[in-house]
């Protein structure tokens, strides 16, 4: 009998929601691009790129961000699941901070590793348990330390992470091969430290090796105790609103439309639309009786529309009669108009800008280039003139009107 595919994120995915697995693994239906995902991976790729162990020396920080820079063009916003570009480019320059913090720590201190990302299949068990060890640092007398790089709003412990950490560490022959190729001496392999590494905060949470007690306990009743109840094909859906409410697959969720998916042939007909909220489960099917208050509703939303559009309208006319007399305040017997003209710096033409400031290494200093920081380097002293003058060819200048009526009782 074949083994069973398993890691730590199939034990997560199925325990949050068996169905959501079924989807995932069983009917192989790919979950859409996750922002922060393509994000993560594109930090592990620059730890990978400055400790990986066959570099003779360690990369400056320029070749490091540069290495970021070309992995990160690789693919568009929307390949990496940004939901616009400019919340690509805010990751972007998120990403280069986070790399020039890192460096600035602790670039005086690198110290070559046993292994980065090291990819482990371990056959144990009638598992194949596969993991990615994102750094393995060798402290000597056949103890490691092992380092896990995290890149979200917060970091806190996860020991079920850090017990299938030190499971396979202890268990597989291929690290016991690598630190034997450091130290032929040693007989056995031992978790010293186990980390998260937090690259936002450049905190490091350490912790110490488990209890044998408590890893046999996690592999016994959470581990194998999963892998019998995938075997056994048991995937009723766990439905909660956190869950179902980012879930790509509710849309084919037997919780929400009342029947099973029957496998791929209807993946095509699979609208995964990002962001849509999930409907909510039918719990009732009695038809109650909304007509009048639909009705009510929609004359509302008339009566709504009609008075913005009237609103509108008179705004304009106001304005006009304000020019018309030279005015730029005048009075009713209860309100007075305000008129206040600006101008204001619009650049339209985004491919042509982020060419320019390409072109010139000009992205990192607008961090994100909205509006307001490109107008900013028109008058910033430290971008050259003819830069200036090439970007400023690049704008086109709006007249805007602000119209403020507040009662004067």
């Amino acid at each position: 009998m074949k083994n069973l595919s398993f890691s730590y994120s199939k034990m997560g995915m199925y325990r949050e929601c068996p169905q959501k697995y079924k989807f995932r693994y069983v009917h192989a239906i790919p979950e859409l691009p996750k922002y922060y995902f393509a994000f993560g991976s594109a930090l592990h790729g620059v730890m990978e790129f400055i400790y990986d162990p066959q570099r003779p020396s360690f990369p400056t920080l320029a070749e490091a961000l540069a290495y970021f820079q070309n992995q990160w063009n690789q693919t568009t916003w929307e390949q990496k699941g940004y939901p616009s570009e400019d919340k690509e480019l805010a990751g972007y320059a998120e990403g280069r901070r986070e790399i020039e913090a890192y460096y600035q720590k602790h670039a005086a201190t690198f110290a070559r590793p046993l292994s980065v990302e090291m990819r482990s299949t371990l056959e144990v068990d009638g598992l194949s348990l596969i993991s990615i060890l994102d750094r393995l640092d060798y402290l000597g007398d056949g103890q490691v330390k092992i380092v896990d790089y995290k890149t979200g709003k917060t970091v806190q412990r996860e020991p079920d992470q850090l017990y299938m950490y030190q499971k396979v560490v202890e268990t597989s022959p291929a690290v016991k091969a690598l630190v034997q190729q450091k130290d032929p001496a040693v007989k056995a392999v031992r978790v010293g430290q186990l980390a998260f590494y937090h690259l936002p905060s450049l905190t490091e949470l350490t912790f110490e090796r488990a209890p044998d007690r408590e890893i046999v306990e996690f592999w016994q009743q959470k581990v194998l105790a999963t892998a019998d109840q995938i075997r056994a094909g048991q995937f009723s859906p766990t439905p909660s609103e956190q869950a179902c409410r980012w879930c790509d697959y509710r849309n084919i969720c037997p919780v929400f439309t009342g029947k099973d998916y029957t496998g791929p042939s209807g993946a095509a007909a699979l609208p995964l639309l990002k962001g849509q909220p999930a409907p909510a489960p039918q719990k009732s099917t009695t038809v109650l009786p909304v007509a009048g208050a639909a009705q009510t509703l929609s004359d509302k939303i008339d009566r709504y529309g009609a008075l913005c559009q009237e609103v509108q309208t008179l705004r304009e006319e106001i304005i006009n009669s304000l020019h018309a007399q030279h005015f730029t305040q005048h009075f009713g017997s209860r309100y007075k108009a305000q008129l206040t003209t600006t101008q204001k710096t619009v650049f339209e033409d985004r491919e042509k800008v982020l060419a320019l400031l390409k072109k010139y290494h000009l992205l990192a200093k607008t961090l994100v280039p909205t509006q307001s920081t490109l107008a900013a380097l028109l008058t910033d002293p430290g971008v050259a003139q003819e830069v200036k003058d090439e970007l400023r060819a690049l704008c086109v200048t709006h007249r805007e009107e602000k119209l403020d009526v507040e009662k004067t009782d």
